[in-house]
């Protein structure tokens, strides 16, 4: 059974740093992507970025707004992907959502990608 499990979430100053990781289940993570997703308060779900582990040189993905001060990364071996957040904003502040697709190469900013989600956690960026 496809099981996808976040932790990291909390609360961090602007500027600051926090890292995610989604660890997945029922599935070898090198066969699929993994994207993260985050929902602000009032506003759509969006995804900001996507790995594909099996695939050459790691194959990732982001969007704009995150690109240069987040870091998506994955361990096969233990079937993890984290999502390390530096500078973070507090424009930043959501829930944030692992999910597995099956490429990045596909439109995995959008909910329609998405097979599985993860639980979600909250990250609060506020001084």
């Amino acid at each position: 059974q496809v099981h996808l499990v976040e932790f990291g979430g909390g609360q961090v100053q602007p500027g600051g740093s926090l890292t995610l990781s989604c660890t997945v289940s029922g599935f070898h993570l090198s066969s699929r992507s993994i994207a993260w997703f985050r929902q602000a308060p009032g506003k759509g779900r969006e995804g900001i970025s996507c790995i594909s582990t099996g695939e050459p040189d790691g194959n990732t993905a982001y969007v704009d707004s995150v690109k240069g001060r987040f870091t998506i990364s994955g361990d096969n071996a233990k079937n993890t992907v984290y999502l390390q957040m530096n500078s973070l904003k507090p424009e930043d502040t959501a829930v944030y959502y692992c999910a597995t697709g099956l490429s990045c190469s596909g439109a995995y900013y959008e909910r329609a990608w998405v097979d599985y989600w993860g639980q979600g956690t909250q990250v609060t960026v506020s001084a």
